[in-house]
């Protein structure tokens, strides 16, 4: 009941704030790609959602136990507010980019962008399903084992593959081409974390030397 609670709090604040970074900037209501967003965040969060509080509730809790403060180690901190802030950053500028008009943008080419969102949500909540240990802080808990089936086999950080897919759909589904810029920052303090993660997962979870010797690639296959 309180992860239902806490589950029920968080998407409606999470919509109300969307909501407000998308409407008020845009200076309207009619945007119809912000709409469609809106809906295939929504629909992408909650449908895995449920299913993980019916079949695995810790899980899930682990996934709520987000944001800065959720972090132990300062640099995290550092990163997950700039993470954050290139988020807001990415909306705020594509609302604005509709409201001024900077972007022709092809209908086709913003549903596009919604399914990379739908996609990316999806990857990020099949690593929560293969994985229950996977958290949206940086920890390492008492029995967490390595796991190396499942996307965990293509790359070693699935759950930022679906964000850095996600990052790339937001800005084409809500229409704008300079929403684009915000993905340098965003996947800059991306690998910075992932550097910072494997250094703290190579000392203190066992076998995850040998798992980044078999599995070589952390982001994208045969990139990096």
């Amino acid at each position: 009941m309180k992860t239902l609670a806490k589950t029920l709090l968080s998407a409606v604040i999470g919509f109300a704030a969307f909501g407000l970074m998308l409407f008020w900037p845009a200076g309207t209501l009619h945007y119809w790609q912000a709409w469609v967003f809106l809906a295939v965040f929504t629909v992408s969060t909650w449908i895995p959602s449920i299913y993980l509080m019916r079949t695995n509730p810790a899980a899930l809790e682990r996934r709520l136990r987000a944001g800065p403060l959720a972090e132990t180690r300062v640099l995290q901190r550092i990163i997950i507010s700039i993470a954050l802030l290139s988020m807001l950053g990415t909306i705020v500028l594509s609302a604005l980019d509709h409201r001024f008009g900077w972007s022709s943008v092809p209908a086709t080419v913003c549903l596009v962008g919604d399914v990379l969102v739908a996609i990316g949500l999806g990857v990020a909540m099949l690593v929560v399903i293969q994985n229950s240990y996977a958290a949206a802080n940086v920890t390492v808990e008492a029995d967490q084992k390595v796991i190396t089936t499942g996307l965990y086999g293509l790359v070693r950080h699935p759950m930022y593959t679906g964000n850095v897919i996600m990052m790339v759909g937001i800005p084409l589904a809500l229409g704008s081409y300079w929403g684009l810029l915000f993905l340098i920052p965003g996947i800059a303090v991306l690998a910075i974390r992932i550097r910072d993660e494997e250094e703290l997962l190579t000392h203190e979870l066992t076998g995850y030397r040998e798992y980044a010797e078999q599995v070589h690639y952390r982001l994208v296959p045969y990139v990096w």
